[in-house]
């Protein structure tokens, strides 16, 4: 149905109509909007704009484009009330730093990878895609909505002084590398770039030599030979950061499965508390809608690219090589155990983990069974 409050306040407001437009997204603007949020109104006699510097963990691409686009349209959207100075990954601080940038007020706001703060917070394994774990974007949704996982996500990133405002949907991870990977086996020995985690445990224990970078610096570590293999992302962006001028083949999951250990890289939008706390509770609502809205814009626009790009990689000679179906049973005997070690770090983990093993054992998922983890208990 024609969402004619849009067209009409579009039609009305020059200005906006014009920002609409240079988002490039507009299919995927369109839905957001539509089916989540709307302009917030503001009082015109409420104080000046408040700034926010966000940094984004996107180098380049899509991902960044959307960001960047999306965060435009805060100071019109807000009424002037709010506005969203954005940074690409290293600008401000370093990618890795983004988390310390935010607690201690370089920056007000982040949008990073979850994944990246597993070694502050061993619960964040659990926030984003991990081996063998939630495998689609509307599963990582029940968790979040019908599970207590957004309510966790937001306890567990008060503690460290940070309002968890939402997850970022995204898309899948691949593997890009100098030689080919066909099997399980092909991964020993490989110096393989992962982003930490579970993950790292995960392709170390088939014997993959993993290490340990920010997105940024993939691509000159491939260049160098410092790695033989990067995880990164999807075809788009990884398309965009030039990684096949440095790698002759991809790796994915089987058919159905683009991604074994990174199914739905979920990113996150972080605010500090203290600049949570000062916004009034309709902006609150407000920024909370927004993120959503980013959500889906962020999910259309890179899923859109990365169907682009498949072809480039083709026309490049890159040889895609796919996981034999045979081959995910000894992926799950691995990664089984890692998922109860990492869950037992801390109560906050074991909670997350509890949540989401239930699911995947519910009728609904139905890809894990007790018999998979006997003898393996949760720390609760």
């Amino acid at each position: 149905m024609k969402d004619f409050r849009k067209a009409k306040t579009a039609a009305a407001n020059p200005t906006r109509r014009k920002t609409l437009k240079t988002l490039g997204v507009s299919a995927a603007l369109g839905v957001g909007t539509a089916a989540v949020g709307a302009p917030f109104i503001s009082d015109p006699a409420k104080a000046a704009t408040t700034t926010w510097k966000v940094q984004t963990s996107w180098p380049a691409g899509a991902g960044l484009n959307t960001f960047k686009a999306w965060c435009a349209t805060i100071k019109e959207r807000s009424g002037g009330e709010l506005e969203f100075k954005p940074f690409a990954a290293k600008e401000v601080v370093g990618d890795f730093e983004l988390f310390d940038g935010v607690k201690n007020g370089v920056l007000e706001a982040m949008n990073s990878f979850t994944v990246y703060w597993v070694g502050k917070l061993p619960a964040t394994a659990f926030l984003s895609s991990y081996l063998m774990g939630l495998r689609y974007p509307h599963e990582w949704d029940v968790f979040f909505y019908s599970k207590g996982g957004l309510q966790m996500a937001r306890e567990i990133f008060a503690k460290q002084g940070l309002y968890y405002v939402n997850r970022i949907h995204h898309g899948p991870n691949i593997v890009h590398s100098k030689r080919p990977i066909r099997s399980i086996e092909d991964f020993k020995d490989l110096k393989l770039r992962v982003p930490g985690g579970m993950i790292a445990e995960g392709f170390a224990a088939i014997g993959a030599k993993t290490t340990l970078l920010p997105g940024g610096e993939v691509f000159s570590a491939l260049e160098k030979g410092t790695i033989e293999a990067a995880d990164y992302t999807g075809p788009a962006v990884n398309w965009d950061l030039g990684f096949q001028q440095v790698t002759k083949y991809i790796w994915m999951g089987p058919p159905g499965l683009e991604s074994i250990y990174q199914p739905v890289d979920l990113m996150d939008f972080c605010v500090g508390m203290n600049h949570w706390n000062k916004l009034s509770p309709q902006m609150k609502q407000f920024v909370e809608s927004e993120v959503q809205v980013y959500s889906n814009i962020h999910h259309a626009a890179i899923q859109k690219a990365d169907l682009e790009a498949w072809d480039k990689f083709a026309k490049a000679g890159i040889e895609v090589n796919r996981l034999p179906a045979e081959d995910l049973p000894k992926f799950q005997r691995i990664a089984v155990p890692i998922w109860f070690k990492w869950a037992n770090k801390d109560k906050d983990a074991a909670r997350v983990f509890k949540a989401q093993l239930e699911l995947m054992e519910s009728p609904s998922f139905g890809y894990v069974t007790p018999d998979m983890y006997a003898g393996l208990k949760l720390d609760l």
